[in-house]
């Protein structure tokens, strides 16, 4: 599976490899990607939290019917509120 690119990588052309990759079958073959319509028009915010913050987000999203993501979006919202920014929705 390959990696998505970084911010870090938009700065300069991608480097080139040490190593020339070793041809397989699956590095061959062309892969087809297709978004799912409910990601379409949207970007991915990941973090790394505490194995605790996890459960505990999850547990809540479960006992409420919510997706994380919506909580996600909930908590997003408050903090740009907090902050005096307009919150986004979704």
């Amino acid at each position: 599976m390959s990696r998505k690119p970084s911010f870090a990588n938009l700065r300069s052309a991608a480097p080139t490899p040490a190593v020339a990759p070793v041809a397989t079958p699956a590095a061959t073959a062309p892969t087809q990607t297709a978004t799912p319509a409910s990601r379409q028009g949207r970007k991915q915010i990941a973090g790394f939290f505490s194995p605790e913050m996890s459960f505990a987000m999850h547990t809540l999203a479960r006992r409420q019917g919510r997706s994380l993501q919506a909580l996600m979006a909930e908590a997003f919202n408050d903090v740009l509120r907090k902050h005096g920014e307009s919150p986004i929705g979704d």
